[in-house]
């Protein structure tokens, strides 16, 4: 979470010029946030779409709440659990509402490892889908864990936020939530060991196999990539996962979903801030 520091200037020093009025702190206030947000909202809601109306939706509650924030804890901990609360009481999203379970996606992988087809040669666009699929197949595993689970393994090992920092966004204790964050890892483990290559070698399911079936049956198309052509900040992917193939099985199922892209929220957050600020609708400066 240090990397929520803005240059000359700190997440504090901010909220305190925003606090006097200043609008040009406060589009760099959100600057600073709005990816942490967005990342967190993405994993949690799988569909980009969906994360984007959540992450308007949380950013609109942090300015509009800003002189709550008392310093009592730092100010990107105040954020995330504004973020945090926000995503676990919203509606079902649509990827949700299917109801996905380990036994589901171990019987869907089953299924695609039954008709999978030998691509002896990827081309460039190959590359992307197989890049997509991976992608998609993990935030589809997140989507199997209940939302306080996968909330608190997005924040405890994905972040890798503390747990005394973690039970302060998620209002509990450290204990409850090493414990909500060890069933997690468990389950994720569990199913990724009997059905992961990437994590165990011995598992028959490799991404590359599903590419032709993928794009046949219109589980992926080419011109609607949801994860692989989102815009990131830079990321050597590739580095990643060579040094993921070097670790102990125990230890790759975070560093994979650690290797995710670092997804960038869309600019036009800002945009949608500063209208609000514009428009007198909500009162965001003490002296408003």
């Amino acid at each position: 979470m240090n990397k929520l520091n803005v240059m000359k200037t700190t997440i504090e020093d901010l909220v305190k010029q925003v606090k006097e009025g200043n609008k040009n702190a406060l589009e760099a206030l959100i600057r600073s946030i709005q990816d942490f947000v967005y990342g967190l909202a993405i994993r949690m809601l799988y569909y980009p779409a969906d994360a984007e109306d959540a992450t308007q939706e949380i950013l609109v509650k942090i300015i509009t709440r800003l002189d709550s924030f008392r310093h009592e804890s730092a100010f990107t901990t105040w954020v995330y659990k504004i973020a945090s609360n926000h995503l676990l009481t919203i509606n079902k999203c649509h990827a949700e509402r299917m109801e996905m379970t380990f036994e589901k996606y171990g019987q869907q992988v089953d299924r695609w490892i039954a008709n999978a087809t030998p691509t002896d040669h990827l081309h460039a666009e190959q590359y992307l889908i197989v890049r997509e699929m991976m992608l998609r197949c993990m935030q589809g595993m997140l989507l199997c864990l209940d939302r306080d689970l996968r909330i608190a393994y997005i924040l405890g090992e994905i972040f890798e936020v503390t747990s005394d920092e973690a039970a302060l966004i998620l209002n509990t204790s450290s204990i409850a939530f090493r414990k909500r964050l060890s069933r997690a890892r468990t389950r994720l483990r569990n199913f990724m060991q009997k059905k992961c290559g990437l994590v165990n070698p011995v598992n028959p399911c490799r991404c590359a196999q599903h590419v032709n079936r993928a794009i046949k049956s219109g589980f992926v198309s080419p011109d609607r990539l949801l994860f692989a052509t989102h815009p990131c900040h830079d990321q050597d992917d590739t580095t990643h996962l060579n040094q993921i193939k070097e670790m102990k099985e125990i230890e790759r199922v975070a560093a994979l979903f650690r290797s995710h892209p670092d997804y960038a929220a869309p600019e036009d957050f800002v945009l949608g801030i500063r209208k609000l600020v514009d428009s007198g609708k909500f009162k965001v400066f003490n002296n408003s």
